[in-house]
């Protein structure tokens, strides 16, 4: 059995327990009395079970300042008033409990010598009761841990459920751009060029005599003949290549988790007058 302070198990005691108000700092009385006995400075908490086991109180002036525990079935709340009872709490017994001064003190026999000054307040038990310090636990003693709605109603019960929830995070981006890369290309154009060839030739009847008439003697042009030629035409055109889509696809999986969830349940301590449980909706 573990303690651990109400902050390490709850760290948001406050709201998740006391409707944003806090425990600590609220003044505790003899119960049934306006003799103020000193103020809660912490509690300490069942590190297993979440339950609440034992006020720390400070006596203040009462008893020099001394720090004791005063178990929860010893305690009232009163929500109106702000104020805890400790039941038949006196002077005398405050200066015989052991002063608590750090949870590593606290082991069986520490807790045994505070639950011995408090047992005589409690219904007798019968003569042959022992406790085993391997075995004990809170639950065979609910006169000095049982916590009941009559006398804490501010103190609720709660249960661990797991709540599933998605947080979308960026992981990453993708930029998609364009370079432009270059290279050297050749290509081969065939072209004609044209040209005049002028040949001359002796016929086969050369020196013969011609008749008259027959010879044309003139001066000037006699023919005229055109000359070509093919230059090449070589530029540069764009073409489409291929084309880019860009998009997005959702990869979907399912992630599995496992915890220990916690629940308080209540513990009833009937003594005389029957008490019925029954459940009801808030």
């Amino acid at each position: 059995m573990t303690l651990v302070k109400i902050k390490d198990f709850y760290p948001n005691y406050r709201d998740e327990l006391f409707d944003g108000d806090d425990i600590k700092g609220a003044d505790v009385y003899a119960d049934g009395t306006d003799d103020k006995i000193g103020t809660v400075t912490d509690v300490l908490v069942d590190d297993n079970s979440g339950r609440f086991r034992y006020f720390v109180i400070d006596s203040g002036f009462w008893v020099f300042g001394k720090k004791v525990l005063l178990p929860v079935g010893r305690s009232r709340i009163d929500e109106d008033e702000e104020r805890i009872y400790a039941a038949g709490l006196t002077k005398e017994q405050v200066e015989n409990l052991p002063a608590f001064d750090d949870l590593d003190r606290i082991d069986y026999d520490y807790e045994d010598e505070v639950r011995g000054v408090y047992r005589p307040q409690v219904a007798k038990e019968p003569d042959d009761v022992t406790y085993d310090r391997d075995s004990y636990n809170y639950e065979q003693e609910p006169t000095l841990y049982g916590i009941n709605e009559r006398d804490h109603q501010t103190l609720r019960l709660y249960e661990e459920r797991l709540v599933a929830n998605k947080t979308r995070s960026k992981t990453g981006e993708v930029a998609v751009g364009k370079r432009v890369e270059t290279e050297t290309a050749r290509v081969s154009v065939p072209i004609e060029k044209e040209r005049v060839v002028v040949e001359r030739t002796t016929p086969a009847d050369a020196g013969r005599a011609v008749t008259p008439g027959e010879a044309d003697f003139r001066e000037g042009e006699i023919a005229r003949v055109e000359i070509y030629e093919e230059t090449p035409d070589i530029r540069k055109e764009a073409f489409v290549r291929e084309e880019v889509t860009i998009r997005k696809e959702v990869d979907r999986e399912t992630v599995d988790a496992e915890e220990t969830l916690r629940r308080e349940e209540l513990d009833l301590n009937t003594q005389g007058t029957s008490v019925v449980d029954r459940p009801r909706n808030i």
